[in-house]
C-alpha cells in the first residue's frame, strides 16, 4: 500500500505491476516511468521493470487495514491486460469482495472486462471504471454499462481529444483530466465543457482533476497553480472559477 497523490483515491495497491500500450493515452505513461525509477531504487517487485509482473505476496495486504481505506487498484498495470490470469483476477476480487474497503479498479483493456465480468462477485464496494481519453476509444463506456458492477465510472484522462459519444446511462461518476509530465499533450476548455455539460444533462456527478500544466489553464490567474493552495492540482484545477469535485452517489461503504 501507497499514500496517494491522487485526488480521488486514497491510497493504491498493486497485486499487478507492469503493462504494454494499446491506445494513445498510454503514449506518456506515468507508471512506466516510474516503474523505471523503483527498479533503479531497488524495490524488489519492480526488479523487471515494466514487464508485467503478478505480486501474489500483496493479496493479503487488504486484510491487514483496520480503517475504511479507498483503494486504487493497480495504479501500476491493469487487471484485466490479456496477460493476467482469470484465476488470478478471482483471487483479487475475492479479496476485495472479503473486505470493507472501496476499491476502485480502471481499465483500458473493456473487452476482456464484458467477456469476464459474469465470472467474478461484483460486491457493492467495488467501483469500475474505464479511461477514455479520446473519441476513438468511446466503446469502452458502453462496454463498462453492460457489467454488473454496481459502481461504474469514467475516468476522461489524459484527455487528449474531444469525446463526442459520451455514453452516460448507467454511469455514476466521471473524472476528467488533462495529462500532465514530459510530452504532455495540451486539453482543450471545449472538450471538458462538453463533458461537464452532459453530465450536468445526465446528472452525473463530474470531478475535474486538473489542467495538467499551468500552460494549458486558460486562466493564468487560478488560486489553484500555486503548489502551497490547499486545492493544489497539476496546473491547477478551477474550472471558470470553480472546484468541481463530486462524487458517485451511490457511495457504497458497506458490502
Amino acid at each position: 500500500m501507497a499514500t496517494s497523490s491522487i485526488e480521488w483515491t486514497e491510497v493504491t495497491w498493486n497485486p499487478v505491476t507492469g503493462c504494454n500500450k494499446i491506445s494513445a493515452g498510454c503514449k506518456f505513461c506515468y507508471a512506466e516511468r516510474m516503474a523505471k525509477r523503483l527498479k533503479a531504487m531497488g524495490v524488489a517487485q519492480y526488479k523487471d521493470g515494466f514487464k508485467l509482473t503478478l505480486a501474489p505476496k500483496m493479496l493479503k495486504k487488504p486484510y491487514t487495514w483496520k480503517k475504511r481505506k479507498v483503494v486504487f487498484v493497480n495504479s501500476m498495470s491493469d487487471l484485466f491486460h490479456p496477460d493476467v490470469p482469470l484465476d488470478y483476477i478471482k483471487d483479487v476480487f475475492k479479496v476485495m469482495n472479503d473486505t470493507h474497503h472501496i476499491y476502485q479498479v480502471l481499465t483500458k483493456r473493456s473487452k476482456r472486462l464484458k467477456e469476464v465480468a459474469c465470472e467474478l462477485k461484483w460486491t457493492k464496494n467495488i467501483w469500475m471504471g474505464v479511461s477514455v481519453e479520446e473519441e476513438k476509444v468511446s466503446f469502452r463506456i458502453k462496454d463498462l454499462s453492460d457489467t454488473p458492477a454496481h459502481v461504474k465510472f469514467l475516468s476522461v484522462e489524459p484527455l487528449i481529444g474531444a469525446v463526442e459519444n459520451l455514453y452516460l446511462k448507467n454511469i455514476d461518476w466521471v473524472i476528467v483530466g488533462g495529462e500532465s509530465g514530459p510530452g504532455a499533450r495540451p486539453v482543450k476548455k471545449e472538450w471538458i465543457d462538453f463533458v461537464r455539460k452532459e453530465c450536468k444533462k445526465a446528472k452525473t456527478p463530474f470531478f475535474f482533476k486538473q489542467w495538467g500544466k499551468k500552460e494549458f489553464n486558460v486562466n493564468p490567474k487560478d488560486p489553484t497553480i500555486a503548489s502551497d493552495n490547499e486545492q493544489h492540482a497539476k496546473g491547477g484545477c478551477q474550472l471558470d472559477g470553480k472546484i468541481y469535485r463530486a462524487m458517485p452517489k451511490k457511495v457504497a461503504l458497506t458490502k
